[in-house]
């Protein structure tokens, strides 16, 4: 690596030069704002006949040794693209109005020392070679013909005629002068000799922070030559960008999706800012036929990705059906297991109706959890490994039994804990996508009419029993019923329904509202043809008895649409993963492994993981491990001595480990619960026992 204080004009002047902006590089993003600014340096700078110079930070670029065999030394812009080529345009700014004014000689000076090469080939011709986006908007500029306009929006143009206005209002030798006397710091680094990416990270640490999928992407191209980087990213990464990418919003999901990926690989969940770290721990740097191997199979993964974050780009309607459910349950945290599974299916491993059900089970374990209120980060550690649950030969039946093995916080809610949930959960006040779904899948169950709630202005959710009712309603009802319907019942499953006229029934009495028919407009219940409002057409009356019954037909219907599981098998010695609050008595038995923080230990007895969890904690928080009861608790001690058999926490303090099993379980509950983690810690007990023989020893 070189370093260098050079003037900008003589770095852009140099011949046979091209400033190659990398395909992994940002878009060209200098706001009207900020080419002000470097504008007004400039003409400062140059009004200022006591400076004679103006620092404008670095460029970093790499190059090829000089033994390389194009005729055009290419030069890699890792940083200070933007700076680059703003200061370019500026120059093509000069050049068109120079060439407007007849200024054959500046035309010339200005073309042949900042613009081109001009004796190059036409692909080395421009001096700066922008990416594809911005290199078409870049030529248009350069062939500067009245006759021609452009069609596209481009930041390029839209800069470039703010400079073309302003320069042309200012004394042009002002602005020359200002340009001459700007410096910066060059820092060259050569191909396979230089550390690309370390520099780069370095250098893009106190800048507009990159996201996770921008430092992946430029870990796999920059240490490639530029046709190398072009190949790549054409035939590779700008797919696994479009795929990744949510068409409604637009939005960039690649960080997200890399991020599933590595979860299914490793069967661990990265934090989201260590994705690209566990990229490259993953991915260690190699050549290019290896990097098509590895992208070939990611780029294969976002194929289905962006059919779960775009469910309309999936083609078969009954799939498209289910994407749609289970993107309104927003479950992105079942993506690595769904990956998996939808890859079997489109290799022909399992049919259409096998991932169907698949699906359909994944919506009646998720939303069962829902109505019951268990906690979704659980599911992150459900999913991570779920797939490995799957027999090719059962592949249904495995994963039920699979989640039906689940305890504790990562239940499957059996059916009366669900109804019993449903009866009294506020249904309502939940979240949009949620509700519609729930009302959506109630509705349309078996229903060859399918009715659309979600962005159907027509169709709005109706409290039967209103939510400011009309005083009729106190009076047939009576007091005490009034009150409990309206404070226990009144978002419940029971007292809501759709409606194509919710305006129109609004608060009135229940009759009124069955059997409205203002104009002619059949707006009461009793006209309806959806499935929610059959009943209600038949009642004459709505109270607690009627709510009753009608809870009692949704609560069917709701076990028909997500039933639980009804296989049978043999769990002896199947130990299935759990919460450690959740674990049998640990006297005796191994341990296959634990999971810490989404992070899995490959730890084998209660002793390691005893070990390894009380070091973990400490670090992260020693002050709790100094309270008096958790000092006396765990004999912490900065003297060895003090313990029979110690661990040292780090370089001055150290806790008894010499205790059963039991008590290293408990103690381990005592310092998560104190640090509120009791959901962060998952042991799986192994079949294989402690020997006797080990035990005695």
């Amino acid at each position: 690596m070189k370093a260098n204080e050079l003037n900008l004009n003589r770095f852009l002047a140099q011949t046979d030069t091209q400033f190659i902006i990398p395909v992994y590089q940002r878009n060209y993003d200098w706001t009207l704002a900020q080419c002000k600014q470097l504008l007004d340096d400039i003409v400062s700078v140059g009004k200022d006949t006591n400076k004679v110079s103006h620092f404008i930070g670095s460029i970093v670029y790499m190059h090829d040794n000089v033994y390389s065999a194009s005729s055009v030394r290419e030069l890699s812009i890792i940083d200070g693209q933007q700076r680059l080529t703003t200061l370019t345009l500026v120059y093509v700014a000069i050049y068109a109005l120079a060439k407007e004014s007849g200024n054959t000689a500046l035309v010339n000076r200005i073309q042949e020392t900042y613009l081109i090469n001009k004796f190059a080939q036409e692909e080395e011709k421009l001096k700066l070679k922008p990416t594809e986006n911005n290199d078409k908007a870049f030529r248009f500029l350069l062939r500067n013909d009245p006759n021609e306009e452009y069609q596209e929006y481009s930041r390029l143009i839209e800069n470039y005629n703010y400079f073309k206005g302003k320069v042309a209002a200012m004394d042009l030798e002002i602005i020359q002068n200002g340009l001459n006397k700007l410096l910066f710091v060059e820092i060259s680094l050569e191909r396979d000799k230089d550390n690309a990416q370390k520099i780069f990270e370095s250098l893009n640490s106190t800048g507009l922070e990159l996201s996770q999928s921008d430092l992946i992407r430029n870990y796999i191209l920059m240490g490639l030559n530029h046709r190398d980087q072009i190949n790549i990213y054409n035939n590779y990464w700008k797919y696994i960008e479009l795929n990744a990418t949510h068409y409604e919003s637009n939005g960039n999901r690649v960080s997200d999706f890399i991020r599933d990926f590595l979860t299914l690989k490793n069967r661990d969940i990265p934090n989201k800012s260590k994705v690209y770290n566990e990229f490259k721990s993953k991915y260690p740097l190699t050549d290019v036929h290896n990097w098509e191997v590895t992208l070939s199979e990611i780029k294969r993964f976002s194929n289905h990705y962006n059919k779960f974050i775009n469910p309309e780009r999936e083609e078969d309607q009954e799939l498209n059906y289910q994407l749609n459910l289970i993107n309104k349950l927003e479950i992105n945290v079942a993506y690595p297991f769904m990956l998996e599974v939808y890859d079997d299916f489109t290799s022909g491993k399992i049919n259409k109706e096998t991932i169907v059900q698949v699906f359909e089970l994944i919506q009646s374990f998720t939303w069962r959890r829902f109505i019951v209120g268990l906690p979704t980060n659980a599911l992150n550690k459900i999913f991570m490994r779920l797939y490995e649950d799957i027999l090719q030969n059962e592949y249904v039946t495995s994963i039920q039994k699979s989640l039906l093995r689940k305890k504790s916080t990562q239940r499957f809610p059996l059916d009366a804990e669900v109804i019993s949930n449903l009866k009294e959960k506020d249904m309502y006040s939940v979240h949009t996508k949620n509700r519609n779904y729930f009302l959506e899948r109630l509705e349309n169950y078996q229903n060859r009419e399918p009715v659309r709630i979600e962005d159907n202005s027509d169709i709005t959710v109706e409290h039967i029993f209103p939510q400011t009712p009309d005083s009729q309603w106190k009076t047939i009802l009576g007091e005490a019923e009034y009150l409990e319907m309206k404070e226990k019942y009144l978002n419940t499953a029971a007292n809501l329904t759709l409606s194509g006229n919710n305006g129109k029934l609004g608060n009135k009495y229940f009759t009124e509202k069955r059997d409205m028919n203002i104009e002619g407009g059949e707006q009461g219940y009793k006209f309806s043809r959806l499935w929610l409002n059959r009943h209600l057409a038949q009642l004459d009356k709505w109270n607690l008895s009627k709510m009753e019954e009608r809870f009692n037909l949704i609560a069917e219907r709701f076990l028909q649409i997500w039933p639980y599981p009804s296989v049978q098998f043999n769990d002896v010695l199947e130990y299935e993963e759990v919460n450690i609050f959740d674990a049998e008595d640990p006297t005796h038995k191994r341990l296959e492994y634990a999971i810490l923080f989404d992070q899995k230990l490959d730890v084998k007895t209660i002793t390691e993981l005893y070990n390894h969890v009380m070091k973990a904690l400490f670090e992260l928080n020693p002050q709790v491990f100094f309270t008096d009861s958790i000092i006396a608790k765990l004999t912490l001690t900065k003297h060895r001595g003090d313990c029979r058999e110690a661990i040292q926490l780090n370089d001055t303090y150290y806790i008894e480990q010499h205790m059963s099993s039991k008590a290293k379980l408990d103690r381990l509950k005592l310092i998560l619960t104190t640090l509120d983690f009791a959901d962060e810690l998952f042991i799986k007990y192994s079949k294989e026992l402690i020997p006797l023989a080990a035990l005695t020893q």
